[in-house]
């Protein structure tokens, strides 16, 4: 990756410019950069899905935002910029409460949490829930709404120091699964089995979340970080009458679109009541290969931030 100037984006039909002052780092990010995604991106081409900043310029057919207006927003790359040109209804407003910090960091792991959870989990209060990967960015939002909604959060993670951070998010119980059995903790903790199963994760930890469910209960893929995908055994399915379900973000709004605006509106109501991402590191522009490396090495915990202000290239 380099810093390069290139000239600055227009507003075509329907799309406005964005000031870009933060962008956050997703685990996708760093596929796409690898050429691992399930879409191959030509090169070369700016990175970056995420972010936060102000409107510069409204192109025509636009009636919503306007110029000067504080907005979040994705896009598939072109995130970790200065500026960016963006259709307008992949643009929202940057929920009261939230600095553009925290705003950069709340649109996909905390929408993607809150459907994981909900729109596609079932969640219900009371349900003994167990998130994978809990400290990082999916996996803290999920612990936190997950608290919020009245679940009993079983927060896994691979260390003592990311099992500190899930508990100060308000998780009841973790479990180090690098150092214990992943499936004997659950069973032991929730006495009949997990309810509910949040898994970014993959690799060999899913079959063993799996096999810690109580009859019936939900197993939600949400992605692969540990970069092996999990090949389950479809007789344990069978006897244990799991419902495996996928989520992918990016495809949500065509399917359910009414589940997206609800969900968009009860997430408002949480931030309203005090919720914000749990952002652990900020780095500034010319160090997003050091953002995009910490997040595929999973060496930190809870959202990676990119601030683009304030750096003369």
């Amino acid at each position: 990756m380099t810093i390069e100037n290139i000239e600055n984006p227009t507003a075509e039909t329907g799309s406005v410019v964005v000031a870009i002052e933060a962008a956050s780092v997703n685990f996708p990010d760093v596929l796409i950069v690898e050429n691992k995604y399930q879409i191959s991106v030509p090169t070369p081409f700016t990175a970056g899905s995420e972010f936060a900043g102000t409107v510069t310029e409204v192109g025509p057919d636009v009636s919503w935002p306007a110029v000067g207006d504080r907005v979040t927003g994705s896009a598939f790359c072109g995130a970790f910029a200065e500026q960016i040109s963006v259709p307008a209804r992949q643009l929202s407003p940057v929920p009261k409460g939230l600095d553009m910090i925290h705003a950069a960091a709340f649109g996909v792991t905390y929408r993607t949490a809150y459907h994981s959870l909900v729109t596609i989990g079932g969640l219900e209060a009371g349900d003994w829930v167990v998130v994978l990967g809990a400290a990082g960015g999916i996996g803290s939002a999920a612990v936190d709404i997950a608290v919020r909604l009245g679940a009993k959060v079983i927060a896994a993670v691979s260390s003592a120091e990311r099992a500190k951070v899930c508990l100060d998010l308000g998780a009841g119980e973790t479990i180090v699964y690098t150092a214990e059995s992943l499936k004997d903790r659950i069973k032991e903790i929730t006495g009949s089995g997990a309810d509910l199963v949040i898994d970014p994760v993959g690799g060999t930890y899913a079959e063993q979340a799996i096999r810690a469910t109580t009859w019936g209960g939900r197993y939600v893929c949400v992605g692969f970080a540990d970069g092996e995908i999990p090949r389950i055994p479809l007789n344990l399915i069978l006897l244990k009458g799991v419902i495996l379900r996928g989520f992918e973000i990016r495809t949500l709004a065509d399917h359910l679109p009414e589940a997206v605006a609800l969900g968009d509106k009860r997430i408002g109501e949480l931030v309203a009541e005090g919720m914000k991402p749990y952002v652990s590191d900020v780095f500034p522009l010319s160090r997003t290969a050091d953002a995009l490396t910490a997040v595929r090495d999973r060496s930190t915990t809870g959202k990676i931030v990119i601030d683009t202000r304030n750096e003369q290239f």
